[in-house]
């Protein structure tokens, strides 16, 4: 049979290269479609649940964040293993689903949980979902260097610019900001004066807080023309802060720049980023 196959190609070398040529051009459009990626994706199907609470403990954090969440969220249908980590300020909880589940099924079935999960929270905690990305989604490192800029105004241009511009890009779940300073205002609060003036540092926070807000107001008609009433109250300086009255005392304002210093500075940072020992605003 192999004779006969031998001898009828070469009685047929046009429709045996036209065969070939037929195949070859099959094959390339076959590899270009393949889905299959390069390193390919052997991570489990997996929800993260993550909850910050800056400034306790691991074992509070563990207490009193994720053993809730954890025991509320084994429930679940076609979950394999829930998995909490507790660390200093941060929570992170790790839901495994069977491989053949949905993610964005598994993703809406969590967040259904979570609402439930919530009310068993401290009050000022809120749990997140991570991104929908895999354990090998993390694909490119990039270092921003803005000439003239300090670490803080680059990590500013990185967070509210560059980063914003990145996750408009197909196929991208999340930017992940590295390095520089966060910039912030700080209130350094001298004790001496606040016990002086009868405050604590409660009320100093919440007067901040409040201070920092616009509120809305009617309309008001004025001959043919109609004007929206607004109190214009966000902080836009250090003075701004500064003027915030925190209470009176004997019938006079006592005001923040009374009773603490503000200025500007950076949030704490845990660990550093940099680039060939040099240090520079890290993106990911």
């Amino acid at each position: 049979m192999v004779q006969r196959l031998i001898e009828w190609s070469l009685r047929n070398r046009v429709v045996v290269l036209l065969a070939a040529a037929g195949l070859l051009g099959w094959g390339i459009y076959s590899v270009r479609q393949n889905p299959i990626d390069a390193i390919p994706d052997l991570s489990e199907n997996q929800v993260i649940v993550f909850t910050e609470w800056q400034g306790r403990s691991p074992q509070i954090i563990e207490d009193q964040v994720t053993y809730p969440l954890v025991s509320n969220l084994q429930g679940i249908p076609r979950v394999k293993n829930v998995r909490g980590t507790s660390m200093f300020g941060m929570s992170f909880v790790y839901i495994i689903f069977d491989d053949n589940a949905d993610v964005y099924w598994a993703r809406s079935r969590v967040l259904e949980r979570l609402s439930y999960a919530q009310r068993l929270l401290p009050a000022d905690v809120v749990p997140t979902l991570g991104p929908d990305g895999t354990g090998v989604g993390h694909v490119f490192w990039y270092t921003l260097d803005a000439k003239g800029m300090d670490l803080g105004e680059q990590r500013a241009l990185q967070d509210w610019y560059v980063k914003l511009a990145l996750q408009t890009v197909p196929g991208v779940a999340e930017v992940a900001s590295f390095g520089g300073f966060e910039k912030q205002y700080q209130l350094v609060v001298d004790p001496v004066k606040l016990q002086y003036y009868g405050f604590s540092m409660g009320d100093v926070a919440r007067a901040v807080r409040a201070g920092n807000n616009d509120v809305g107001g009617r309309k008001m008609d004025m001959g043919d023309a109609s004007y929206i009433i607004r109190g214009l109250g966000y902080v836009k300086d250090r003075a701004d802060l500064e003027n915030i009255a925190v209470g009176n005392n004997k019938g006079i304002p006592v005001r923040v720049k009374d009773i603490a210093v503000v200025q500007m500075g950076g949030d704490l940072r845990l660990g550093i980023f940099d680039e060939n020992g040099r240090g520079k605003r890290l993106g990911e």
